[in-house]
């Protein structure tokens, strides 16, 4: 283990390849970046480590180091595929050791994917507990949904009238590119493609800068889809985005604002409604007429 002093009292420990964050008063973590994985017992020292020699690499430790990345790539992809499909239910825990038996994969590996996942919002990480599948409360999807709006509505606001015969061909490709992905019941990428229009569309109007705080809102509300909503969830996205690049096309402001909220809105309800009836009656339902 590295420790390395980061300035105002606060230290970094890095230990096989993982970041952890804590103070010289209490010596507990404080997670950056994602990971959660706790050191127990360590307290930091004030003390800078020295600089560590690393290996000049190898043939063999290049090859080792690439089989490495591919079977984390594989489990990635795996763990993500199975949650845009809904095949993992809100809460469900991840555990390690049945995770890296049935991959075939050591727990570091499979820890650095858990890491990724719980980076991205798509896991739950918990220290001393493990991986969670997210179990978002009604007002956490509704609080998701009314951000999406807001950045949304700029990027229509900035699109309308606007597109060019380059960005029509890229829209246009895209939907073709969802249908034939519903067409084929590749649910994951069917998922993925309907988020991913959304960003196109705030990339085309030139909010660079913005793409990647709306995909962090975007992934969240294609995992809650998934998870409440998974036959259903994309079924009418490419329908519903053709409608919207009419409406951007035609340069009426109001109707491509209203296209795309509605949008929006339908897609939230469906899945509020779905969170209902998995969660089942709350205790004001239950007991308030007694």
């Amino acid at each position: 283990m590295i420790v390395n002093n980061l300035g105002g009292g606060c230290y970094a420990a890095y230990s096989n390849s993982l970041v952890y964050r804590c103070t010289p008063h209490d010596g507990r973590p404080r997670y950056n970046a994602g990971w959660y994985f706790h050191v127990h017992g360590f307290m930091a020292s004030s003390t800078r480590s020295a600089p560590i020699a690393r290996p000049t690499p190898t043939p063999a430790t290049v090859a080792a180091d690439t089989d490495t990345d591919d079977v984390e790539a594989q489990v990635y992809a795996a763990i993500n595929s199975a949650l845009l499909q809904g095949k993992l239910a809100p809460g469900q825990q991840l555990v390690e050791r049945e995770l890296a038996a049935a991959f075939a994969c050591t727990r570091g590996a499979l820890r650095k994917v858990l890491a990724r996942l719980g980076f991205e919002g798509k896991l739950v990480l918990e220290p001393n507990r493990g991986a969670f599948v997210p179990s978002p409360s009604e007002e956490d999807i509704r609080a998701a949904f009314r951000a999406r709006q807001v950045v949304e509505a700029g990027v229509v606001v900035n699109l309308c009238g606007a597109l060019d015969a380059g960005m029509r061909r890229k829209l246009a490709a895209h939907v073709r590119s969802e249908k034939k992905a519903l067409r084929e019941g590749r649910v994951d990428e069917a998922v993925r493609l309907a988020g991913q229009f959304h960003l196109l569309l705030t990339e085309l109007a030139g909010g660079t800068a913005l793409v990647s705080a709306l995909a962090q809102l975007v992934a969240k509300t294609e995992l809650y889809k998934a998870l409440f909503d998974p036959s259903k969830a994309t079924s009418c996205a490419p329908d519903e985005h053709a409608q919207i690049i009419a409406a951007l096309e035609s340069g009426e402001q109001a109707a491509a604002l209203a296209a795309m909220r509605e949008h929006l809105d339908e897609i939230e309800e469906r899945i509020v409604r779905q969170a209902r009836l998995r969660s089942g009656h709350d205790l004001k339902t239950v007991f308030g007429a007694l």
